[in-house]
């Protein structure tokens, strides 16, 4: 199972009013990249695939393709602004190294 924490929810929220995207949900993919083999991709979307798997989390819908999921499997998303840097994460329990640079990863 994917989850979203409460701070990423409510970050999506206000993003996609901000943007004023009525029917978008958050798209999150892996593409191959990055100097560790897999990079995470994120952005809104409003077309659905049929083998999209959906994560609702308060109101907030979040949509994972079918190749991504099992990579994607037991992870979180959560969205931190502190002094280390702002913006979306995810920890991913699949993972077994990541670049230097934190951009990219193996499994």
């Amino acid at each position: 199972m994917f989850s979203v924490t409460e701070k990423a929810t409510n970050e999506i929220k206000k993003l996609l009013q901000d943007e004023d995207f009525d029917n978008a949900f958050l798209r999150v993919r892996i593409i191959p990249g990055g100097c560790s083999g897999f990079s995470y991709e994120m952005g809104f979307d409003d077309e659905q695939g049929e083998s999209d798997k959906i994560i609702e989390s308060d109101g907030v819908k979040v949509a994972i393709d079918e190749l991504s999921y099992p990579y994607l499997d037991n992870s979180v998303l959560d969205f931190k602004d502190g002094l280390n840097g702002t913006g979306f994460s995810i920890e991913n329990p699949n993972a077994t190294g990541s670049c230097g640079c934190g951009q990219s990863f193996t499994v």
